[in-house]
């Protein structure tokens, strides 16, 4: 048992206690814009609310925020806690965020805007719970994560960092019950199509780009791929044409390939390369594919004591521990050889309009209470002997 998992359930109602401080700073956060690669203004503003917090803060060469709380033992190796500030929304939807009884609304919310904000709580979060650490805590705010960002701020973060780090949590705002202590291997492309008029050898009229690509998903059904280990290919979005009457000249597909062994990965993408490359050849088109991003798979075993005190922690807070992979900051500390999990901080909904997402608010605070307990695990050492596969 963790010398702490008696008094973890008692800091809930603390929490709650400082709920308008949370609040304020998941708006002021989150209401500024920052689509991947244009964090800087949001970057700014956490900054600003570690200052008005009393910690020590600065902005690395990548621009990453970093705050730091100081811990009694300057020779214990810090603990991480970070959030990505990068969200999927465009600078041009309307950032203004509405706060009602039990749930907040606007773009990016979920992911990330509630982690952000519950990273700038964190020092005042820890005072009203009079809590002191050993080891320094390291709040980090990462820019260029997802998507094309190909988690470069927390790689840059964690490849200058001076010292050992002697774990971490990943915060995210959605879901309160997750936990994910293995990422799968994954590849994110496109393929764009271009059709250049009076090109086509099989039709009397130009090819649709569109139609060409749905050709494309049509192979990629067709390929067999392993449930050991396990494979996919996520078709997720498909773009393209000016309007109704129109055949399109131009359309995007985008895709991710995932699995739990990086060969398995590395030969889907291979497979896929081949299937535009004959396209292209028989449609008479500009058809090519290209890599955004990709992770490799790494994990903790279940028997790590990192997972085991989540666990704990969770079940202390009366939540039902539900094991997911992670496609966050998870897989740059695993690669790395230190420890860390990816913890959900409440419950919410993604909307197809970005300015619809929402979160509740109630559930949160046993949300933050989890990272708290999970903090104190490591803090307490169960970080201090890697056991990685």
């Amino acid at each position: 048992m963790m010398p702490h998992s008696n008094r973890i359930p008692l800091f809930v109602e603390t929490i709650k206690s400082i709920k308008e401080t949370i609040i304020t700073n998941i708006v002021l956060t989150g209401q500024v814009p920052a689509p991947t690669f244009e964090e800087a203004q949001r970057a700014d503003m956490l900054l600003e609310r570690f200052s008005t917090a009393g910690i020590e803060c600065a902005a690395d060469g990548m621009g990453n925020p970093v705050g730091i709380i100081k811990g009694k033992d300057p020779d214990k190796p810090p603990l991480f806690v970070v959030a990505h500030l990068d969200t999927v929304a465009n600078r041009d939807v309307d950032h203004n965020y509405t706060v009602k009884k039990n749930t907040i609304i606007g773009p990016g919310i979920m992911d990330n805007s509630v982690g952000i904000g519950v990273l700038a709580s964190l020092p005042d979060i820890l005072r009203a719970l009079d809590l002191f650490f050993a080891s320094d805590i390291v709040l980090a705010g990462v820019v260029r994560s997802i998507g094309k960002g190909n988690l470069e701020g927390i790689r840059f973060l964690l490849d200058h960092w001076r010292t050992p780090i002697r774990g971490a949590v990943c915060i995210e705002g959605h879901k309160l019950g997750r936990i994910s202590y293995f990422s799968e291997g994954l590849k994110r492309c496109e393929i764009e199509c271009s059709v250049t008029p009076g090109a086509g050898l099989k039709h009397k009229s130009p090819p649709n780009a569109i139609l060409v690509l749905n050709e494309v998903i049509n192979q990629i059904l067709e390929l067999r791929l392993p449930q050991r280990p396990l494979t996919r290919v996520v078709i997720g979005r498909i773009r393209g044409g000016t309007k109704h009457g129109t055949a399109a000249l131009e359309a995007r597909l985008s895709l991710e390939i995932q699995s739990d062994h990086a060969d398995m990965v590395t030969a889907v993408c291979n497979d896929i390369q081949d299937i535009v490359a004959g396209l292209a050849h028989e449609y008479h088109v500009h058809l090519r594919m290209k890599n955004i991003s990709e992770q490799l798979p790494s994990r903790l075993r279940f028997s790590h004591p990192l997972v085991k005190a989540t666990v704990e922690v969770m079940k202390r807070l009366k939540l039902e521990p539900v094991a997911l992979p992670s496609e966050s900051e998870l897989s740059a500390f695993l690669s790395r050889n230190i420890p860390a999990v990816t913890l959900g901080i409440t419950y919410g909904e993604e909307a197809f309009a970005p300015e619809l997402s929402k979160i509740r608010i109630e559930p949160m605070f046993r949300g933050i209470a989890q990272i708290v307990g999970v903090m104190l695990a490591i803090d307490d050492g169960v970080c201090d002997e890697p056991a990685l596969d």
